[in-house]
């Protein structure tokens, strides 16, 4: 494969998506030349217009529905389904035809991903798609958008980034990778979209961004998008006179963004409905739901709107005028939002928990608590000890402080559009940081928070190249495996567990660690489970470090893979001696695997949940 001209980013987001560029060739140092590509899509029945973002929802319309040629694209006569902003509109009609979220379900470890799940409440009639399917489907979009304005640099000969949440975790950021590769994307690397939206802002500031940050500097990133919620910790660091980015900490993954936001405002407009003596069906409150997406977006915006007006559609003939007309205000919009999202909170607030009930709907595990504010203070709050092993922070904190100080923010998302809900953010952690007796943090002005990851994330491809500013960080938490102890069977007990680590905090792209001294008994030819768990806070620990005990907020179990490992010549049960090797690869997945002590085998277990694994 010849060298590529550009760096291409993607942000495949949870409520649009979209491409940006940096000229390979053309870019020097610090001054880099570099575009958003313009995406064709279709915006009503036959009618395609490029735009800079692409509405991340599929529509899976009824045979008769559509004439002939109305869903072509420049680059297909012929295909059953719409992405884009048809899609999205013609799913506030009919919702249960409208695949949304598909990002929050690829990372839903409680199904199965691979299945024809979505629309999760569509009856039987309507054809379903998976997840994967779904995501597949987005970027094919975004990879034939390119080669049709891009002729003379196909997209398979370019340096590709695919931007995730940094909450994702290992199975999770497989999915993406495979949907990825599925999509004909050859080559391809996973960013984290906190430190793609930091990698934005240097771009963009061409190199002033030394003037607006400093030695000892925490660079907090707060990014709430349409379906996540991410924190990322960032630190500055001088070595041999430069200035260098250390990424120290990422938050939880929090199903908590737009779409609970637009759940909510759905409710709150019901409320006045019900007022008036008109009440809706759930199909209606989902179309709703859609209806205040777009209303949101645009009273939060700069549009300098005031009043959105609604129309739900109606269901039957007690209805009077077809559809229910209301509308949406702006102080409606900032109050809700405001006081349910953003609360003013302490700094030692931290998410609720109640009990759920046994039985439940199939759909999305959305955080229990909504506000932000009090999941980004327990964020701080077990991050207070972050530093301190990192060169030129070590005791830099103050011992009675009781979270970690940023020092400078930066938002990212569209919520943050409105600068009532960054004034509201900032506001809030600075009146923490005055009861600890601290600085105020200040804000990193001048993002593009519709397309700062997809714009990051093409900066990163250049970085890679050896140009630029990179920031360091590696894997965003430690990963540990569960290692069955040997003992006889007692009754009533299960046996013991100890926690292997298998990647330490901050394990590098590209590099591989082995246990090669350690030797433990792996049973091949019958079904069983590994179970896995990640830390954001033991950052000390090694590969290869054993865990007995531990915290209830020291480890999180992760996704538990069932697996059959297979191998000609040995017997079903058979408990074969090995070592484990364990590899961050270039694409940022996570990788283990088995080697025997004789023999020429090689067994990996992969963080991909598909229910086997061959011996190779």
């Amino acid at each position: 494969m010849s060298e590529p001209r550009y760096a291409i980013g993607i942000d495949l987001g949870t409520t649009h998506s979209a491409l940006a560029y940096t000229d390979l060739t053309a870019s020097d140092g610090e001054k880099t030349v570099h575009g958003v590509l313009q995406i064709p899509q279709l915006t009503a029945p036959g009618a395609v217009e490029p735009q800079s973002l692409l509405p991340s929802f599929l529509y899976l319309p009824h045979a008769a529905e559509l004439a002939a040629g109305e869903l072509g694209l420049p680059w297909s006569d012929r295909q059953d389904y719409v992405v884009g902003q048809l899609a999205r509109n013609l799913g506030a009609t009919t919702p249960i035809r409208l695949v949304a979220s598909a990002k929050s379900w690829l990372c839903h470890p409680g199904v199965d991903r691979r299945a024809a799940i979505l629309p999760a409440d569509a009856p039987p009639e309507v054809a379903r798609v998976s997840p994967l399917q779904a995501s597949i489907r987005y970027l094919t979009h975004l990879r034939n958008a390119w080669d049709d304005a891009h002729p003379d640099a196909p997209f398979d000969q370019q340096d590709v980034t695919v931007t995730i949440p940094a909450s994702f975790d290992p199975a999770a950021r497989e999915l993406t990778a495979e949907a990825a590769r599925e999509a004909g994307y050859a080559s391809m690397t996973l960013l984290e979209e906190p430190q793609s939206a930091l990698y934005h802002w240097i771009q963009a500031s061409q190199g002033q961004w030394r003037k607006d940050v400093k030695p000892g500097d925490i660079i907090l990133v707060v990014d709430v998008g349409g379906g996540t919620s991410d924190f990322s910790l960032i630190a500055v660091v001088e070595r041999a006179g430069n200035l260098e980015l250390h990424r120290v900490a990422v938050g939880d993954h929090i199903l908590l963004g737009g779409d609970n936001m637009d759940l909510t405002l759905a409710h709150v407009v019901a409320r006045k409905l019900a007022a008036g003596n008109v009440q809706l069906d759930a199909w209606q409150m989902r179309s709703l739901t859609y209806a205040c997406r777009s209303a949101k977006e645009s009273l939060l915006s700069e549009s300098g709107l005031d009043v959105v007006p609604i129309v739900v559609p109606s269901r039957g003939s007690k209805l009077i005028g077809g559809s229910i007309r209301t509308e949406l205000t702006r102080d409606e919009v900032s109050a809700v939002i405001l006081e349910g999202f953003f609360p003013q909170v302490g700094a030692d607030a931290r998410p609720a928990v109640r009990t759920r009930a046994g039985l439940t709907q199939l759909g999305l595990p959305f955080a229990q608590d909504a506000a932000v504010t009090r999941h980004l203070a327990g964020f701080l709050g077990r991050q207070v000890g972050a530093l301190d092993e990192l060169e030129n922070f070590a005791g830099q904190a103050r011992a009675s402080a009781t979270f970690l100080h940023p020092t400078a923010v930066l938002f990212n998302g569209g919520i943050f559009k409105s600068n009532l809900l960054a004034e509201r953010t900032l506001s809030t952690l600075n009146a923490w940081l005055a009861a600890d007796n601290a600085p105020p943090a200040r804000m990193l002005a001048g993002a593009d928070l519709d397309l700062a990851v997809a714009r990051g994330a093409a900066y990163y491809g250049y970085v890679r190249r050896g140009q630029g500013v990179r920031i360091r960080g590696g894997t965003a938490r430690s990963y540990y495996v569960a290692v069955e102890s040997a003992m006889p069977a007692i009754p009533g007990l299960e046996p013991p567990i100890t926690a292997l680590c298998i990647a330490p905090f901050g394990m590098e792209e590209g590099t591989e660690g082995e246990l090669m001294t350690q030797q433990f008994g792996l049973r091949i030819g019958e079904p069983v489970h590994f179970r896995f768990f990640g830390s954001s806070v033991r950052r000390q620990d090694q590969i290869g470090t054993q865990l007995d005990y531990w915290g209830a907020d020291e480890l999180q179990e992760l996704d538990e893979i069932e697996a059959t490992l297979l191998s000609d010549g040995r017997q079903p049960g058979e408990v074969v001696q090995v070592s484990l090797q364990a590899k961050v690869t270039e694409a940022g997945t996570l990788e283990l695997s088995a080697i025997p002590r004789t023999g020429s085998e090689r067994w990996n277990v992969e963080f991909n949940m598909r229910g086997y694994s061959d011996a190779g």
